[in-house]
């Protein structure tokens, strides 16, 4: 069998395995996303691509082969989210959403960090200062994948959901620059000074820079869409700015010992967000959009499910401190955002329910432990922690933000139709008017 073909049976095993596993997961009451993430992990290198069977599951090096597909997805659901800032839905949520956002990423953080550097003084040859700072920064990430897909899934609407996506954005631009300050201080305690510009510089560059681009290309992107009438051709054009968006946004070079680089989450989350506000066809576009990469998002769901390492649960004391970084972790983002929302006199649902939503971890996450991997032995422990925090998040944290929009009312109980018993409806309709 050519490579091509295996690549491609591959692919269309994972995406029907997460197609297959919806049903269950329906009987189950649970979230699509569970699902494909438990797809994953059964196509993945630790079940059925442990076989080693040319195109039947996935190896780690194919795996790791189809990076590609996981920044286009990730591109898309930034731009997405852009759609969540049109100025006169700011105008009303704007404010309170930039706090919470910053303040739950904060708590988050500090919380994780006091518990883990305690850790480390009980367990310093295990978890060393270090490590407990890196993985206090990486607390403060949420995944912005799996949220929006619950709200999509089951068409969530009302205040959470208003505010939800909002703090969800600002809350990683947040966690870059923690994470860029913390990695910076972790550095330097395992090996010697390190340049206090660099730190502090790097990381506000990185923001400035994403959300320039992402500026940019927004102007341009609503441009050249004026030239185009067609609904398809429309669509195209919407594809190739955003894969353009996140093509640049790849791009990392160094000027006088600054390394510059860019966030593709950052810079097709303000993509979106120029774009909404500037084109009157907007909302259709961005719907449009949603529907031609429904398959992409669900094979890297599937993928992420395959990412995820097994082999962390063999390691008693990495479960032991990632069960307490999860813990101190989910108390500070709900108590962070709820005292926040209450503070900035937010709805009563959104201070009972926002903080659950922001507890699944992904994307950015596991950036942020494949940067610690620089910091040696240290990064090696941060890694393997965030894996095992990830696989629990990515698989619970889905069905906890389905259960808080439902309890907040955003979700109500006929939110979800099925596509077939519409069409049956409509043509019982028509049958009965013609009679």
């Amino acid at each position: 069998m050519s490579n091509t073909a295996t690549i491609l049976l591959s692919l269309s095993i994972a995406l029907l395995a997460g197609l297959l596993l919806t049903r269950l997961a329906s009987k189950l009451k649970l979230p699509a996303v569970t699902a494909y993430l438990v797809a994953g992990i059964l196509v993945g290198p630790f079940c059925l691509g442990a076989l080693n069977l040319p195109g039947i599951g996935l190896s780690s090096e194919q795996v790791k082969s189809f990076t590609i597909l996981s920044d286009i997805a990730l591109g898309f659901i930034a731009f997405s989210m852009g759609n969540e800032f049109r100025l006169a839905q700011l105008k009303a949520i704007g404010k309170q959403a930039t706090i919470i956002g910053i303040v739950q990423g904060l708590v988050a953080a500090l919380l994780v960090d006091i518990v883990l550097i305690g850790l480390h003084f009980i367990i310093p040859d295990k978890l060393s200062l270090g490590a407990a700072i890196v993985l206090g920064a990486a607390a403060t990430a949420t995944a912005p994948a799996a949220t929006l897909m619950v709200v999509k899934q089951y068409k969530a609407k009302g205040k959470l959901t208003d505010i939800l996506l909002p703090v969800v954005a600002i809350d990683d631009a947040v966690g870059l620059v923690v994470f860029a300050i913390s990695f910076g201080v972790a550095k330097s305690l395992s090996a010697g000074p390190v340049q206090l510009l660099n730190v502090i510089l790097e990381p506000l560059l990185e923001v400035v820079l994403s959300l320039g681009l992402g500026f940019i290309m927004g102007i341009i992107f609503n441009f050249v869409e004026r030239f185009f009438h067609s609904r398809s051709k429309r669509m195209a054009v919407t594809v190739t700015f955003v894969l353009m968006t996140v093509a640049i946004s790849s791009i990392k070079f160094e000027v006088g010992g600054i390394h510059i680089g860019f966030s593709s989450l950052l810079s097709c989350m303000m993509l979106g967000s120029v774009f909404c506000n500037l084109c009157d066809v907007s909302e259709e576009l961005m719907n449009r959009a949603d529907r031609w990469t429904a398959p992409i998002l669900i094979l890297f769901f599937v993928l992420s499910g395959a990412e995820l390492e097994l082999s962390v649960f063999t390691d008693f004391v990495v479960v032991l401190i990632g069960v307490a970084y999860i813990i101190s972790r989910s108390l500070g983002k709900y108590l962070g955002a709820g005292m926040t929302a209450k503070l900035t006199k937010c709805d009563d649902s959104i201070v009972k329910y926002l903080g659950i939503t922001l507890l699944p971890q992904a994307g950015v996450a596991l950036g942020m432990a494949l940067k610690a991997t620089e910091l040696g032995p240290d990064g090696a422990v941060v890694r393997n922690i965030v894996l095992f925090a990830v696989l629990i998040y990515e698989l619970i944290g889905p069905y906890l933000t389905k259960i808080a929009l439902t309890k907040a009312g955003d979700i109500k109980p006929e939110g979800k139709i099925s596509a077939r018993g519409e069409k049956i409806k409509s043509s019982i309709h028509r049958e009965e008017t013609h009679q």
